[in-house]
């Protein structure tokens, strides 16, 4: 090894090995082991060896982009960009950077703007034949009105899409809420309740409220209305008429636990993984005659992972949803409930 290489291997960011000329490895460094790239002083990629020996036989640099097992007996694989050059007149060092998360960054960003696209397009185009519509029934004030109606219609959906994709954006990367505050947990459901009551009304749904009353979180109080308000739409959206949602508020622990029930038709369990993913709706065609975008459940995410938070679903076939979205409480509330705190149970105002 050449003069200060092992302290300069020992400290690279990426995975480095040293090989001789018959390719036996002289030096690695402990990333490089824990990759599974080295085994018993040998390269155990393939694809890495014939590299090296290529390099060693003419000198020149090369780079490429392979994939690796995550260990020897798994089916994932990492993503990583190797490079191999000559070190001294007889070595050869390869550098292997793991690339994994970029490219699931890369993948996710672009499955978005496809998603978005092809979301975009539907209340767009409704909106075009509509306006063509209305100008061929120029002579038919009820069919202007009907069609106006539609417009009005797809219009309020393109404006709520396109305010989901904005907050979606702001949040993805789960960043923790800069400089957080106070929040009082009641104003945030009354605050909730609110953005659904007309639609609850006209749908005959009974909104009502209870629980701990006085918990305080850290964090944005319009992010957290966003978050349980989906809830709340998403129980209204798709709960019979006639029926009640109820949100609750307890304390357990150190955490603040907001649990929204509705009496709708429940989730199959195959689907509950996949219901916090973007744009993913369990009944598309519901969705889309109700006016869902298939955002709002992964913005909640989103919203409780930036508070340090979490939230989870319980569903059954045929005996609705429970959506809880868990908090951290307010560390230093001064005189800060106890227990369970005060327990109200009440009809939404």
């Amino acid at each position: 090894m050449p003069e200060g290489a092992d302290e300069v291997v020992a400290v690279l960011r990426s995975s480095a090995i040293v090989l001789d000329e018959n390719t036996n490895v002289v030096k690695a460094s402990p990333s490089a082991y824990a990759f599974g790239l080295v085994r018993q002083d040998k390269i155990t990629v393939p694809e890495l060896l014939e590299l090296a020996e290529k390099v060693h036989r003419d000198g020149q640099i090369r780079e490429v982009q392979l994939q690796v097992p995550r260990s020897r007996d798994s089916t994932q694989f990492l993503h990583v960009l190797a490079r191999v050059a000559p070190l001294g007149d007889r070595l050869v060092l390869a550098l292997v950077e793991d690339r994994t998360h970029e490219i699931r960054v890369d993948e996710v960003r672009r499955d978005f703007v496809a998603n978005v696209s092809h979301e975009l397009k539907t209340p767009v185009g409704a909106m075009l034949l509509l306006a063509e519509a209305v100008q061929d029934a120029s002579d038919d004030p009820e069919a202007v009105r009907r069609f106006a109606e539609r417009m009005q219609q797809e219009g309020d959906r393109l404006t709520r899409l396109v305010q989901e994709i904005i907050d979606l954006s702001r949040l993805q990367y789960d960043d923790p809420v800069d400089s957080p505050d106070p929040v009082e947990i009641d104003e945030v459901v009354g605050a909730a309740l609110d953005r659904s009551r007309v639609d609850a009304e006209n749908r005959k749904i009974r909104l009502t409220s209870g629980g701990a009353e006085g918990l305080q979180v850290l964090g944005n109080e319009k992010q957290l209305i966003i978050a349980v308000g989906n809830l709340v739409e998403n129980a209204v959206r798709y709960s019979p008429e006639g029926t009640r949602v109820a949100v609750g508020v307890r304390q357990r622990d150190d955490l603040v636990e907001i649990s929204v029930t509705d009496q709708g038709q429940g989730i199959a369990e195959p689907e509950l993984e996949r219901i916090f993913e973007r744009f993913y709706r369990v009944d598309p065609a519901r969705s889309r005659e109700t006016g869902g975008t298939g955002l709002g459940l992964s913005i909640v995410k989103h919203i409780a992972a930036s508070h340090g938070g979490e939230v989870s679903v319980w569903s059954v076939r045929g005996a609705g949803s429970t959506f809880t979205l868990r908090l951290p409480l307010h560390p230093y509330r001064p005189g800060r409930p106890s227990g369970n705190g005060s327990q109200v149970a009440k009809e939404a105002p």
